[in-house]
């Protein structure tokens, strides 16, 4: 083996971001990670975790070879054993309801290209619509509102950062978790930018998070009560007819429900469950209404807060009516290598109107709700799922209920999971598969860059693999060709697809004698370039920076690109006029309930979701642990000090774990990381802390999530906060010792 030291560039892709990356290798070993430089777009920033991915990805832990589970112990096996058996099982499934094999993708699915294509293929080949992802976590609520208002689920306006002269930011925190959705590199420095040219900013949120600290002006939110700020804020721009009247009757309509709607919700009156004052709300009308262009954007602070889905669309209509939508320095549509809006619509691409067969909701981006994944699997009958691959994600730490979650889990004849790791759901697994790390493939931007130009400067780059696979760890496109073999059916239904992808399986496999089936990823990735009349993949690769595009057009999309079935905006849709029917009854339940602790989430730097806690550095002294954030007035009413034990609880569960003190909290609020709870899992590392998994407080089940969206509610409900007479017990996600 070369012991030659080399020098690399590639992206990362373990969040939006991508960031550039300068890679230096001592044979097949990355020794550092830098920021790149001269990258056209993202101008030398890396975060902490992505210049440690390596670290990550070389863990003793990794899965390396096709494991079974026999009882409480783990056994390799070989390939072939895997998917002969594997495939006998989905067979046998299949003759008594195809829908009874489920399939949840992951977020990790969605950073790369390939991976999440074949999975639905594999699904669409089944003949299962028993889909899940972690959309209904995070973010479907974008996703059901722009399908109503724009005609499609992935038409999502993003903020013109680089010419907006106000931006509202309501739910998001940039500077730790990026811009959801939109590609932003190094987001502390590009506020400060925008701040120094003159812009507005302002950060709507119950904690002053580290976005407000870096820029503008912060004001508190009462947690899950962001929609009725949006009413009141609209309600003021129809009172001061700041209405961009020629456009909105030329390319939208509804307007006058909309007046309607809003005709109720005064800034006094939603200040009293807000707890924004009406002159401070006004403030921001104004500044937003006199800005020559200005734009809302919010994330998951809002999407997980309970109705989501309706501050969203109201979110977009103050956008759209008072004349910044598709405009310079307001919101933009992107382009992508292609416009996937008109040929996702052509096509009917992840617009399927399914039903499920618990609580009957509408499937979004062809998925349903994970909130009803366990209902799915426990509820006897016709199409009760037996059968569950998990891809790409781990859904007992990010689900709603999660020790529901995890008996129904423990309930399923088949359990496959595809992971790099093993985790807390590989935990429970029958088999667990071995795939490639995002630097053992070669990629494009994955599909928001790529098909949507969600970039804040739009650019196109290509990586080949930097390291290879170790033992016998493969591509999940592989993986999913040699399954949908051995269950005797055709990738996409189709076998032409079927047998094209064996053999160029086989193909590659034989030119390039790699010691397991691998399908020719850089060829599958050109096609996709040359499909859509791009520069190809080989030649991307020779500028190992980035190559420029388009910059965005404004005055693109009203007009032109909306695709409702009258091509106008719809600034009210029936089915979100109905639920926004019941806000005045959930404002009643929150002043009932106005002196109650509200939780809500927080992020570290060093913490992506569930996957960054199995590195020492990381999790290294009092970060062995999260914590339940109090501000000290809650604190000391309860009789808690820091470092006190608190035992936290909902109607449907409990955890118990250390408090520190937070004075940058709203007065109500309580704030309790995510991601954590992995007592259980193969983590040698992870396994040894001590967090609790705070999403066995959230409910699960068809009264718990969103009847639109299918969103679960993850943050802004209602907890109570006890100081604990015992402590911690550190062998399980709850920090509660189980009873026996």
């Amino acid at each position: 083996m070369s012991t030659e030291t080399t020098t690399e560039h590639s992206f990362c892709r373990i969040c939006e971001a991508l960031c550039g990356i300068e890679i230096t290798k001592q044979g097949n070993q990355i020794i550092d990670i830098k920021p790149d430089t001269e990258h056209v777009a993202t101008r030398g920033f890396g975060c902490a975790k992505g210049l440690k991915q390596h670290k990550l990805f070389s863990s003793p832990d990794r899965l390396k070879y096709p494991m079974k589970r026999i009882g409480d112990e783990w056994h390799r096996i070989s390939w072939e054993q895997a998917l002969q058996e594997i495939g006998q099982k989905v067979k046998a499934f299949r003759k008594v309801s195809p829908d009874s094999i489920a399939m949840y993708v992951g977020t990790a699915a969605g950073f790369g290209v390939l991976h999440p294509v074949f999975a639905q293929g594999f699904m669409t080949g089944i003949g299962s619509k028993s889909m899940y992802a972690s959309a209904t976590q995070d973010c479907s609520n974008k996703f059901a509102a722009a399908n109503l208002i724009y005609g499609f689920p992935f038409t999502q306006p993003f903020p013109d950062i680089h010419h907006t002269d106000c931006m509202i930011v309501v739910g998001a925190n940039p500077v730790i978790s990026k811009w959801s959705f939109l590609q932003v590199p190094n987001p502390s420095k590009q506020l400060k930018e925008m701040e120094e040219r003159g812009a507005k900013l302002y950060f709507i949120d119950p904690r002053k998070t580290e976005s407000a600290r870096i820029a503008g002006e912060h004001i508190f939110i009462r947690p899950g009560t962001d929609v009725f700020f949006y009413l009141s804020f609209l309600h003021e721009i129809i009172r001061l007819d700041a209405i961009a009247h020629e456009r909105v009757a030329k390319y939208m309509k509804g307007l006058e429900q909309i007046k309607t709607l809003v005709a109720p919700w005064t800034p006094e009156k939603t200040a009293s469950v807000t707890h924004i004052p009406a002159e401070k709300l006004r403030e921001m009308v104004k500044a937003f209404t006199q800005a020559k262009a200005a734009c809302f954007y919010s994330s998951t602070g809002v999407n997980m807060g309970g109705h989501g889905t309706i501050a969203f669309w109201l979110q977009e209509v103050i956008n759209a009516i008072t004349g910044n939508l598709d405009r310079r320095g307001g919101t933009l549509i992107g382009k992508g290598v292609i416009d996937f809006i008109k040929f996702g619509k052509k096509n009917g691409v992840l617009t399927r109107t399914d039903k499920s067969r618990i609580g009957n909701f509408t499937s979004v981006n062809d998925a349903f709700p994970g909130g009803i994944l366990a209902d799915e699997i426990l509820t006897p009958g016709e199409k009760q799922v037996k059968a569950l691959f998990v891809t790409g994600g781990n859904p007992l730490i990010t689900m709603a209920n999660s020790n529901r979650l995890r008996e129904a889990f423990k309930q399923l004849e088949l359990l496959v999971v595809l992971d790099i790791l093993p985790t807390e759901t590989a935990h429970l697994a029958h088999y667990a598969l071995p795939c490639t790390a995002p630097l053992q493939r070669p990629d494009l931007p994955f599909i928001f860059p790529l098909m949507l130009g969600l970039q804040a400067k739009p650019y196109l780059q290509a990586t080949k693999a930097i390291l290879p696979p170790e033992g016998e760890q493969r591509d999940e496109a592989s993986i999913y060709v040699d399954l949908a073999k051995a269950c005797g059916i055709s990738l996409f239904g189709s076998t032409i697809a079927q047998k094209l992808m064996e053999f160029l399986m086989k193909w590659h496999t034989w030119r390039k004698k790699t010691p397991v089936r691998t399908l020719p990823q850089e060829s599958l990735l050109n096609g996709i370039l040359k499909l859509t009349k791009q520069k190809s993949f080989k030649t991307i690769l020779k500028n190992p920076h980035g190559i420029d595009r388009n910059p965005h057009e404004p005055e693109s999309f009203l007009g032109k690109r909306v695709v409702t079935a009258d091509q106008l905006v719809d600034l009210a849709p029936e089915a979100l006029l109905t639920q926004a029917a019941q806000l005045t009854s959930h404002f009643e339940r929150e002043l009932q309930v106005k002196d109650k602790l509200k939780l809500i989430t927080k992020r570290a730097v060093t913490t992506h979701n569930s996957w960054t806690h199995n590195l020492e550095e990381f999790v290294a002294g009092e970060r062995y642990t999260n914590y339940l954030y109090m501000h000290p007035d809650d604190a000391k009413q309860r009789g808690i000090t820091q470092g006190s034990i608190v035992e936290v609880s909902t109607q449907t569960g409990k955890v118990r774990l250390p408090v520190k003190l937070l004075a940058e909290l709203m007065v109500g609020t309580v704030a309790l990381p995510h991601g954590w709870g992995h007592q259980t899992s193969g983590y040698s590392v992870a396994s040894k802390t001590q967090g609790v998994n705070v999403n066995i407080l959230a409910a699960d089940g068809p009264q718990g999530i969103d009847p639109v969206s299918g969103m679960a509610h993850l943050t802004g409900f209602l907890v109570d906060v006890e100081l604990s007479q015992e402590a911690v017990y550190p062998y399980d996600w709850s920090g509660i010792q189980p009873e026996k």
